[in-house]
């Protein structure tokens, strides 16, 4: 796929400033001969108080691999991790980034040397703000010939979660109809166009100005803003929709439940509207958990599921791997054919990672924000 057609999709950002040098050295991010580079989230903070440290590039374990970092990218998840705010989240300090793509540089024992030089992906959860990452081995994904390290980043954990919660979880039929709430968000952006190559009819929410783009892709769109959404969805679809993703929470996964049509699956994978809130950060989830717990017990027909891609631990690990690297591997498939547009809004050095949060929290660009070394 050619990057032109990213490129048209890139928001254009003016310069701005690095961020601040951390305790273990000067600021910029340019690697220097056997440095490596690491964005750090020290706690609670605001996007600029993030910090730049440099470190010794990291050494393989057996089994395992170093990547140099292409490409890494803005997710829900770091926003979330930047308030304190994600459900599982490690200790403060650590090193957000919940994927990248780059080159594997060196190898560890027992892995084929001949890996080196190839370009991969990794879902990693925290760790990718970073020139060098370490990964195991079996957890680096090949990115096929002809895509861009953009590119490909706008699609591994979004797409990753788009192609299950689609296919895995609601497994979602040519010629059903479904709703997606935040369609032109990161996840939202990406489930609607597998679901549009899939036959499906999709009605999505988002903002008035993302509507224009949305019906390009086929889909109906809803504003979240104009009043009474389960009405409007209503109108659009009688008799009910076969599935609802909705990353909202709180009310709105009621209100999704209410909308399915008998035999529809609501996939619950967020609680956006929490973002901002204080106290318990396991609290939203765990009221989504009784919720589903409590309507997949009535005899109705209808199912609820929380995702999350970590659930799928519950597999032996090999079947784990197996299952996002099939899955991911479909994703670029559907990249490659043309399928799903890369919907970049913005390119920024890891020095100015800062910016690309707040740009990511503002909620004015469409698709992934994305930082490159």
């Amino acid at each position: 796929m050619s990057t032109d057609r990213a490129d048209q999709a890139t928001q254009t950002v003016q310069s701005g400033p690095s961020l601040q040098s951390g305790p273990s050295g000067p600021s910029g991010p340019s690697t220097r001969s056997g440095q490596a580079v690491q964005v750090v989230l020290p706690g609670v903070v605001a996007p600029e108080q993030l910090e730049i440290r440099r470190t010794a590039v990291p050494e393989p374990a057996p089994g395992q691999v170093v990547i140099a970092m292409e490409a890494t990218g803005v997710s829900f998840a770091e926003q979330q991790m930047r308030r304190g705010r994600y459900y599982d989240q490690p200790p403060f300090p650590f090193v957000p980034g919940y994927d990248l793509v780059g080159r594997i540089v060196s190898t560890g024992e027992g892995v084929d040397p001949a890996l080196a030089g190839r370009r991969v992906a990794a879902l990693v959860k925290v760790g990718g703000w970073a020139s060098h990452v370490v990964v195991d081995a079996q957890d680096a994904v090949d990115v096929p010939d002809g895509l861009s390290p953009e590119e490909a980043e706008t699609v591994v954990v979004n797409g990753i979660t788009a192609w299950q919660m689609l296919h895995r979880t609601a497994r979602v039929r040519a010629g059903q109809s479904i709703l997606v709430h935040g369609a032109s968000g990161g996840v939202g952006s990406v489930l609607v166009q597998l679901a549009r190559a899939a036959g499906v009819r999709v009605i999505g929410t988002a903002s008035a100005r993302h509507h224009d783009a949305l019906r390009e892709l086929g889909v109906i769109p809803v504003d979240y803003r104009g009043g009474d959404v389960p009405a409007r969805v209503r109108q659009l679809a009688p008799g009910g929709v076969d599935a609802v993703f909705d990353h909202v929470g709180g009310r709105s996964v009621v209100d999704s439940w209410q909308l399915l049509a008998p035999g529809g699956t609501l996939v619950s994978y967020g609680s956006a509207s929490t973002r901002d809130d204080t106290g318990s950060k396991q609290l939203p989830v765990l009221k989504i958990l009784a919720r589903t717990w409590l309507w997949n017990s009535l005899p109705n027909g209808r199912r609820a599921h929380f995702y999350n891609i970590w659930a799928g631990r519950a597999l032996s690990k090999d079947r784990f791997r197996g299952r996002l690297r099939t899955d991911l591997t479909e994703v670029f498939a559907a990249l490659q054919r043309g399928e799903i547009t890369p919907r970049i809004a913005a390119r920024l050095p890891l020095a100015r990672a800062a910016e690309a949060l707040s740009l990511a929290e503002s909620g004015t660009v469409t698709g992934k924000v994305v930082l490159t070394p």
